[in-house]
């Protein structure tokens, strides 16, 4: 699976942004997407996930981001969205997709990973 982000760019805080994740292959359904974010200085952290689509497509989210950030999945469109509303300058970084089997919060766990896509939130 080849994975390539967009919408990233620069926001007001308070502002919102939607990134994309689009994924090649058929089989895009069979996998758990997760997105992560990394700032400078910083370890890659979990931001948001969801399930195949099998699998209902349940969704979880960081404390962070929790009520601000909507994880979503366009299965015939092979593409996966993050949908960030009320952004803060702490929101500041490279947001990454990553796709696995299964879901989980740790990075080690995903084996497909996009190029990321910078998100600046200025105060």
């Amino acid at each position: 699976v080849q994975l390539v982000e967009s919408g990233g760019g620069l926001v007001q805080a308070g502002g919102s942004l939607k990134l994309s994740c689009a994924a090649s292959g058929r089989t895009f359904g069979s996998y758990a997407v997760a997105w992560f974010r990394q700032a400078p200085g910083k370890e890659r952290e979990f931001v948001a996930d969801i399930n195949r689509n099998r699998s209902g497509g349940s969704t979880s989210y960081a404390d962070s981001v929790k009520g601000r950030f909507t994880i979503s999945r366009d299965n015939a469109r092979n593409t996966a969205y993050l949908q960030m509303n009320s952004l803060k300058p702490e929101d500041t970084a490279v947001y990454y997709c990553a796709a696995a089997p299964y879901r989980s919060y740790g990075p080690m766990t995903y084996a497909y990973w996009g190029q990321g896509t910078q998100v600046t939130v200025s105060s």
